[in-house]
C-alpha cells in the first residue's frame, strides 16, 4: 500500500506542476456535442445535440485512455447498471438493471452476431482496437432493431477513413499470470479504395483466485486467441460507395489437460451506400457470420464441433427528405438463422429459423424547439408467427436545456436453443425446450433532462419497463420421472415485472485539461402478482472518472482515475428440500464492493505512446467467492506501448 501511495503522490505531484504549463486542444461539451455524430437511436446521422433518443456515445480517444481490451473493460467503465460474471463452466454472463443479456442487442456497424454463449455472444470477439467510437441506447429498440432490443443496443462502429497509408503496432504486458495483448493496424487509401486491416493476439495463464480469508478458491482458466479484421472502401464517387468487409476470430480455453475448449467465427459481408440524388438514399447490405464451438484432445489431437451457429442476413434502407424538417426512412430484413447443438437430442441435433421484417419512421422537426420520431416495425418468425413494435420519441430543445420522453415496445423471440433443448447436465438434472414459447414484451417509457454549458453537461433520465411473458427456467416435477436424473427445468413463460431505474450524469470538460465523468444509476423492480423479488441486480451503482491532459508541442499526458462502485443486493434465490422439490425460495444477498483503476498515458512526437497503470488500486479480495463476485488477484500493474509507424517516419 505505501508503495502505491508514493505512485499517486508522483503522479499528484507530476499534475499540479502540469496544470500552469503547456497548452491544450480538448473540445469544450458544446463542441462535443455539436460535433459528435450517432445513429444508432435513429438510424439517421444527427449529433448528440439534435436526437431525441437519450444515447451515450464513447470515442475512440476514450477507449484508448481507459485501456480497454473487449467491450467488457469499456462497459464496466462507463455504464452504471451493468455487471458482468461467471455462471456454468466459466461462461460470461450479463445483467443490466434487472435484466439478462438475452435483452441487450449487441451490434458491429448495425449487423447482428452469430453464436450465443450462455446469455449473449462471446463478448471476448468484440476487441477495442480499429473502432471509430461505441453508441449505446438504453430502453426498448424493437421498432427498429426487433429481437433482443428489449433493455439496450450497444452499437460498435468501425473506422473507415485512412490517411494515405498509416501503420500502427502496439502491445500490453500485466504483472500477474503472464497476461499479454499485441496487435497492429494497417491501413490505406488509394485512388478510390480504402483498406483497413487489424489483427490482435490475447492470451493469459490459468490462475486460482482466493477469498479474504484464503478458506476458498476458485481455478480462472487460461485462454489465447486472435482477431483480424479488413474493411474495404470502393468509393465510386462523392455520393456512392461500396463496403466488403471480413473477419476471422479463434479462441481457446483451457478447461483442463485433457480437453480444451475452442470457439471460432468466420464473419463477413457487402454493402452499398449511396445518395440517389439530393432527397433521396438507399443502402443495401449482405452479412454472413458462422460462429462454432469444439473440443480439442491435445493427446490424440483430435477436434470435435459440438456447437454451429449461421446466420445470413439481407437488409435495405431507404430514405426520402420531404424537406428541411420532414424525413422518412422504411426498411427491410431478412436472416436464415440455424443452429446446431449438443444441447439438442442425437437424432435431431439441428434446427433453423427464418425471419423477415419491414419497418418505417419518420423524424419531423416542428420549429426550432420541437422534434417528433414515430415509427413501427413488423417482425416474421417462421417458428411462432408476428411481432408488432411501435415507437414514439419527442424532444423539446431550449438554448440550453432539452427535455427527451418516449415510448417503445420491444421483444425477445424465443432462441432455437430455449425451444428445442434437451439437455443432461451431468446427470444431476434436465433441461427441455419448450417449441410454444412466445416472444418476451416489455412497454418501455423514458423521460429525458438535459442540462448542457460550455463546460459541463448534466443529464436525468428515468425509465420504467413493464416487462410480461419473461422467458425463464422452472422446475416441472411432471418431467422428472422421465429425466432419469434428479430433477428437471423447462423454458416457459412467466409472469412478468415492472422495472424503474433512474440514471444521473454528469460530465465536464476544463480548458485547464480536467475532465470530470460521474454516472449514478438507481434500480427497483416490481414483480407482478406479490412474486418474491428474484432479481440480483444491484440498487445503486456508481462510476467515476477523473481525468487531466495537457499538450507540449511534442508531448502529451494523460491521467485517469476511474472508479466504480456496486451497493449490496438483497433478493430471493430459488432452494430445494431434502425431497429435491424446487419450489422454495430463500433470502440472499450480493454484498457491495468498489474497485479503483489509475492510469497514465504518455504520447511522443504524437507517434509513440506509453500506457501505465495500475488496477484494483485498494487490493479488494472478496469475502468469499458467489457467481457474481468480481474475479480479483488484488492490486496488479500493466504496461503498454504503441508506435504510429506512418507518423514516425513523417519526422525522420
Amino acid at each position: 500500500m505505501k508503495k502505491i501511495l508514493s505512485i499517486i503522490v508522483i503522479y499528484a505531484a507530476f499534475l499540479w506542476t502540469a496544470l500552469a504549463q503547456g497548452t491544450d486542444t480538448s473540445q469544450t461539451m458544446q463542441e462535443m456535442y455539436l460535433n459528435t455524430f450517432t445513429i444508432t437511436g435513429t438510424r439517421t446521422p444527427k449529433t448528440l445535440n439534435n436526437t431525441p433518443v437519450v444515447t451515450r456515445v464513447i470515442s475512440a480517444k476514450e477507449i484508448e485512455k481507459l485501456d480497454a481490451t473487449d467491450i467488457k473493460d469499456v462497459l464496466l467503465s462507463e455504464l452504471p447498471g451493468v455487471e458482468f460474471s461467471y455462471s456454468m463452466n466459466q461462461q460470461v454472463s450479463m445483467r443490466l438493471q434487472g435484466l439478462g443479456g438475452m435483452s441487450v442487442l449487441f451490434l458491429i456497424d448495425g449487423e447482428r452476431l452469430a453464436g450465443e454463449t450462455l446469455d449473449n455472444i462471446d463478448f471476448q470477439r468484440l476487441n477495442m482496437d480499429n473502432i471509430e467510437r461505441i453508441e449505446i441506447v438504453k430502453g426498448a429498440a424493437s421498432a427498429l432493431y426487433g429481437s433482443n432490443s428489449v433493455g439496450a443496443v450497444v452499437n460498435i462502429i468501425t473506422k473507415s477513413k485512412s490517411e494515405p497509408w498509416a501503420a500502427q503496432i502496439n502491445t500490453r504486458f500485466g504483472s500477474k499470470h503472464n497476461e499479454q495483448r499485441h496487435g497492429g493496424n494497417l491501413s490505406f487509401r488509394q485512388g478510390k479504395f480504402t483498406n483497413l486491416f487489424n489483427a490482435q493476439y490475447d492470451t493469459q495463464d490459468s490462475y486460482r483466485v482466493y477469498d479474504e480469508g484464503k478458506t476458498d478458491s476458485s481455478l480462472v482458466f487460461g485462454t489465447y486467441q486472435w482477431n483480424l479484421k479488413d474493411k474495404l472502401i470502393y468509393k465510386i464517387n462523392n455520393n456512392h460507395e461500396i463496403i466488403a468487409k471480413g473477419g476471422f476470430y479463434f479462441h481457446e480455453r483451457n478447461s483442463s489437460i485433457q480437453q480444451k475448449d475452442r470457439a471460432r467465427d468466420y464473419a463477413g459481408g457487402i454493402r452499398y451506400r449511396g445518395r440517389l440524388n439530393d432527397d433521396n438514399s438507399l443502402e443495401i447490405g449482405y452479412t454472413a457470420d458462422r460462429y462454432d464451438k469444439s473440443d480439442f484432445y491435445p493427446e490424440i489431437k483430435k477436434e470435435y464441433i459440438d456447437y454451429q451457429n449461421t446466420q445470413h442476413s439481407l437488409r435495405a434502407l431507404f430514405t426520402h427528405t420531404f424537406s428541411d424538417d420532414l424525413s422518412l426512412i422504411v426498411g427491410g430484413d431478412g436472416m436464415y438463422d440455424y443452429l446446431m447443438s449438443y444441447q439438442f437430442i442425437e437424432s435431431d441435433n439441428s434446427h433453423d429459423q427464418y425471419t423477415s421484417d419491414f419497418f418505417a419512421q419518420a423524424d419531423y422537426n416542428i420549429g426550432k424547439h420541437w422534434n417528433l420520431i414515430g415509427g413501427v416495425r413488423a417482425d416474421y418468425f417462421s417458428k411462432y408467427g408476428w411481432e408488432l413494435s411501435p415507437k414514439l420519441a419527442a424532444m423539446y430543445k431550449l438554448e440550453k436545456l432539452k427535455f427527451r420522453g418516449s415510448y417503445s415496445k420491444g421483444f425477445r423471440a424465443p432462441t432455437l436453443k430455449e425451444m428445442y433443448m434437451n439437455f443432461n447436465m451431468g446427470n444431476v438434472f434436465n433441461i427441455y425446450g419448450n417449441e410454444d414459447l412466445q416472444a418476451e414484451k416489455t412497454n418501455s417509457f423514458c423521460l429525458s433532462a438535459e442540462y448542457l454549458q460550455k463546460y459541463y453537461c448534466i443529464t436525468v433520465t428515468g425509465f420504467y419497463n413493464i416487462l410480461d411473458n419473461e422467458i425463464s427456467t422452472v422446475w416441472d416435477s411432471t418431467l422428472s420421472s422421465q429425466s432419469g436424473t434428479n430433477g428437471a427445468m423447462r423454458y416457459i413463460n412467466v409472469e412478468g415485472t415492472d422495472l424503474a431505474s433512474v440514471d444521473v450524469s454528469f460530465a465536464a470538460n476544463y480548458p485547464n485539461g480536467i475532465n470530470l465523468k460521474l454516472n449514478y444509476g438507481y434500480f427497483h423492480e416490481f414483480p407482478h402478482n406479490d412474486a418474491p423479488n428474484t432479481s440480483d441486480s444491484r440498487p445503486h451503482t456508481l462510476t467515476a472518472q477523473i481525468g487531466y491532459h495537457k499538450g507540449w508541442k511534442n508531448y502529451q499526458f494523460d491521467v485517469i482515475l476511474n472508479g466504480r462502485y456496486l451497493s449490496e443486493a438483497n433478493f430471493y434465490s430459488v432452494s430445494s428440500s431434502n425431497s429435491g422439490v424446487y419450489d422454495t425460495y430463500s433470502k440472499t444477498f450480493s454484498p457491495a464492493y468498489t474497485l479503483w483503476r489509475l492510469s497514465t498515458l504518455h504520447k511522443f512526437y504524437n507517434c509513440f505512446s506509453i500506457t501505465l497503470s495500475i488496477d484494483n488500486l485498494f487490493n479488494y479480495i472478496p469475502k468469499h467467492y458467489d457467481y457474481n463476485s468480481p474475479y480479483t488477484v488484488g492490486t496488479t500493474f500493466s504496461i503498454g506501448a504503441a508506435l504510429d509507424i506512418d507518423k514516425f517516419v513523417d519526422i525522420l
